[in-house]
């Protein structure tokens, strides 16, 4: 009884041996460590624990006395952002470490890091932290990227453009181009051109005023006598 007794302690810290371990989180060289604000530390969480750890003078966070199971490691500063990554810690101490992506599932790896030394892993750094929106800046590009301005500027080339046009064009073909021009600029020319087609517009003569009244501008004259008529047929009601 004795012996068991004495042997207690021992027993008890060789369990506490195993059944805990020590994970170290190093930074990368670059963003500079020794710029990052004193308020940077990291984070050791799963269901059951949750570690703490401030940035040391040699760059690393330590966690001591680490259970077995499966942690999220996550690097909390103002000023740049880390990689979480997925670290696992077995019965016998040792480490395995993975990247892993916020929003999907827990065993959704990424890339296998490396363990220094068994239990040292590596973070590493995505970049800058932005807290504000740049205010655009002017661009003579943007401003010809709109469409209003391109035609514009296209309009402008072929007013330009056309006397160069004209001297170099067919005599027959000025010739027909300014009369056409002469009966009513482009819309001449395409009417002109649609009537060589169609034998002309069947609308051009179409009173829209007139329609809407109730009489046509040829038959104005025949629908005012047959007013008359129209009322002596009224008068004579409806047939049983």
């Amino acid at each position: 009884m004795r012996l068991s007794l004495a042997l207690l302690p021992a027993l008890a810290s060789l369990a506490l041996s195993t059944t805990t371990t020590t994970l170290t989180l190093s930074l990368p060289a670059s963003p500079n460590p020794f710029a990052l604000p004193a308020s940077t530390h990291a984070t050791l969480a799963s269901l059951g624990a949750h570690h703490a750890a401030p940035l040391s003078a040699i760059n690393t966070f330590v966690f001591r006395n680490v259970t077995p199971g499966s942690y999220l490691a996550d690097v909390h500063c103002a000023t740049d952002a880390f990689r979480p990554l997925r670290v696992d810690v077995a019965a016998d101490g040792g480490v395995r470490a993975w990247e892993t992506f916020r929003g999907n599932e827990w065993g959704n790896r990424g890339e296998a890091l490396e363990v220094k030394d068994g239990r040292v892993v590596e973070v590493r750094a995505v970049g800058k932290k932005n807290y504000f929106m740049e205010r655009p800046k002017f661009s003579a590009l943007s401003i010809l990227k709109n469409p209003m301005i391109l035609m514009g500027l296209v309009s402008m080339v072929i007013f330009i453009g056309m006397p160069y046009i004209m001297e170099n064009m067919d005599p027959e073909m000025k010739a027909e181009f300014e009369a056409q021009q002469a009966k009513g600029g482009l819309a001449g020319m395409i009417g002109g051109a649609a009537g060589g087609q169609q034998g002309g517009n069947p609308l051009g003569e179409f009173d829209m005023a007139s329609f809407l009244a109730g009489s046509s501008k040829k038959g104005g004259g025949k629908n005012g006598g047959d007013g008359g008529g129209d009322g002596a047929v009224k008068n004579h009601g409806v047939r049983r």
